[in-house]
């Protein structure tokens, strides 16, 4: 389940108590919910997709979350658009971060991207580049929409690389002013070493990349990661940010998040709170510590230390 406080009409007077628990058991608490989110996704994501799922839509814009007549304020003047990743969904990967966003005042914004035909809900397995373009289309329908000049971004796994293809091949750049990944696959991945497996099984690396190429796009030394990284990771005038755990599972190693150049900061969780045992799903679905230190990407001049009592 996700966190009391990321469930909408959730009452705070049922949350636990605070003073109940001491320092170390809650810490013990924040760092060992990762895990159980993350094995719940894994389940749910080969279940039938239920009918409240489909009504988290419509919760989401009563909320102001993907709702088109917000306009930013002078606090936060960028909408900030949120990139789900591989085998997600514009509403499903952000239950967590997006009520967490509007709650403190900003324009939020999500797009599906990446669909297949007769693949409902599970999204992100297109070409990237294609996906790249309907990031581009989504992007100019919020600056029309809220009147800002430039948006922020923030992507989780896919959605934290693929914008990166926007920025730097389809004229995104003065768009953007912040993109942040987390456990983005920005040189592509190993799969825990799965993607070796390709080796022993002739065709069966073509197989997949005509059924899903943005899972073939993705894997480490693809055409696709190469294009995208060649002459350097970034461009200017945008502001990187990436958030990686040492316990990813899925884009490995995880240093492959990392970005080199100009105006990059790389995080990794342990190193702000060594306790904190999130992988690559929660990360992007219920880690607060990730949550802070993405919030203080978006707003540096009012950042505050991300450490382990950190509770967004």
């Amino acid at each position: 389940m996700l966190p009391w406080r990321h469930i909408p009409g959730f009452s705070r007077s049922q949350k636990p108590h605070r003073s109940q628990k001491s320092p170390k058991a809650r810490r013990s608490a924040r760092t060992s919910r990762g895990l159980l989110p993350a094995l719940a996704l894994t389940v749910a994501m080969t279940a039938v997709p239920t009918a409240a799922e489909a009504a988290s839509a419509d919760a989401s814009v009563s909320s102001g979350w993907n709702n088109y007549s917000c306009k930013p304020s002078a606090q936060h003047p960028r909408p900030v658009v949120l990139v789900h990743g591989t085998l997600g969904n514009s509403i499903d990967n952000w239950l967590g971060f997006a009520p967490n966003l509007v709650k403190r005042g900003y324009c939020v914004f999500s797009l599906d991207y990446g669909q297949l035909p007769l693949v409902p809900f599970f999204h992100g397995l297109n070409r990237i580049d294609k996906s790249a373009e309907q990031l581009s289309a989504y992007v100019d329908r919020v600056l029309a929409a809220t009147g800002a000049q430039k948006v922020d971004m923030v992507g989780h796994s896919q959605g934290g690389m693929m914008p990166r293809y926007y920025l730097k091949f389809l004229g995104g750049a003065p768009k953007v002013n912040a993109l942040v990944g987390l456990a983005p696959t920005n040189h592509g991945t190993t799969l825990s070493g799965l993607t070796k497996l390709l080796d022993y099984f002739p065709g069966a690396g073509d197989l997949i990349a005509k059924a899903a190429p943005g899972l073939m796009d993705q894997v480490a030394g693809s055409d696709f990661i190469k294009r995208l990284n060649e002459g350097g990771d970034t461009v200017p005038g945008v502001h990187y940010t990436v958030i990686a755990t040492k316990y990813d599972e899925v884009a490995t190693p995880y240093s492959t998040a990392f970005l080199s150049g100009p105006d990059v900061k790389n995080v990794v969780l342990q190193d702000l709170c060594r306790t904190d045992i999130s992988e690559h799903l929660a990360i992007g679905l219920t880690d607060g510590l990730a949550f802070h230190e993405a919030v203080n990407a978006l707003d540096p001049e009012h950042a505050t230390p991300t450490t382990c009592e950190s509770d967004d």
